[in-house]
């Protein structure tokens, strides 16, 4: 079985689709599937479907939608995709169900599985190891989480932590990249991610570094300049110190420090996401 929730709702067996068509069922697989192999209590699933305002019948209806999702796995199961039965691999586990399934089945354990490793190798200084196992943890993304899917209130907090863990692994494999001196590379790439993430320091400080060691001093102190103003306008701050000072230098034409490659970009980068 594959599940991937990194965009839209797609799940298959043996090559099979195995997604509902309806709505609720879908947001009870999308559930289940980014807590594969923990359990999910019924709580939890109600909440998810009705909120707070339950309906008499919700218990029933709940059952139901697991019926419907058990009859597409035991279809599956029938091609010879699921060894274990559709009872095996979606199962009923102390008031609440479980998806059992391997953790490389779901894209989104993927993306922290490499998200952990990366960080792993940039603690370690190695950096072509980083940008790689980052890379590849980016690679697995094809358009927001679950965008297919409605999201109620469980959903939405799983989609909210990966969308802000994205853009945390794509601003380290940044940093790892302009460690190796890729800074030609990634101007392109920053340029559409601060244009996307205006309040986000750290993506800033990235571009205005990359810029300036590629000889486009002119182009990086625009980039500040842009940046204080959006600043200013919407949250009536200045920029952080560490960005200040990195105005300065390049006022100064000194060589500029590893801003934000060395934890340095830690409060701005806070500070942007918060923010955005």
């Amino acid at each position: 079985m594959e599940i991937q929730v990194l965009g839209p709702l797609a799940a298959a067996v043996s090559g099979g689709s195995i997604v509902p068509t309806a709505a609720k069922p879908r947001q009870i697989l999308a559930l289940l599937a980014l807590n594969a192999n923990r359990i999910v209590s019924v709580a939890q699933l109600m909440e998810e479907l009705w909120g707070t305002e339950l309906p008499r019948s919700a218990a029933t209806t709940l059952q139901t939608y697991i019926l419907q999702l058990r009859r597409m796995l035991r279809a599956a199961a029938a091609r010879g995709g699921l060894p274990g039965g559709a009872e095996h691999v979606l199962a009923t586990r102390h008031g609440g169900y479980v998806l059992e399934v391997a953790p490389a089945a779901v894209d989104a354990h993927e993306f922290d599985r490499l998200t952990v490793a990366g960080h792993a190798a940039f603690g370690a200084g190695d950096m072509e190891g980083a940008s790689a196992l980052f890379g590849a943890a980016c690679a697995l993304w094809r358009g927001s989480v679950l965008v297919d899917v409605r999201h109620g209130s469980q959903l939405r907090i799983e989609a909210t932590r990966l969308e802000e863990s994205r853009i945390g692994v794509l601003e380290r494999r940044i940093r790892a990249d302009l460690r190796l001196g890729r800074h030609h590379e990634v101007i392109g790439e920053l340029s559409a991610l601060t244009g996307r993430h205006p309040l986000d320091e750290a993506l800033h400080a990235h571009l205005i570094v990359a810029l300036y060691r590629s000889g486009r001093a002119p182009r990086a102190l625009g980039v500040y300049r842009q940046l204080r103003e959006t600043l200013i306008e919407e949250l009536g701050l200045e920029p952080s110190t560490a960005l200040q000072h990195l105005q300065r230098t390049i006022l100064c034409g000194e060589p500029v420090d590893d801003y934000g490659l060395a934890g340095t970009a830690s409060a701005a980068l806070a500070r942007g996401s918060l923010a955005g």
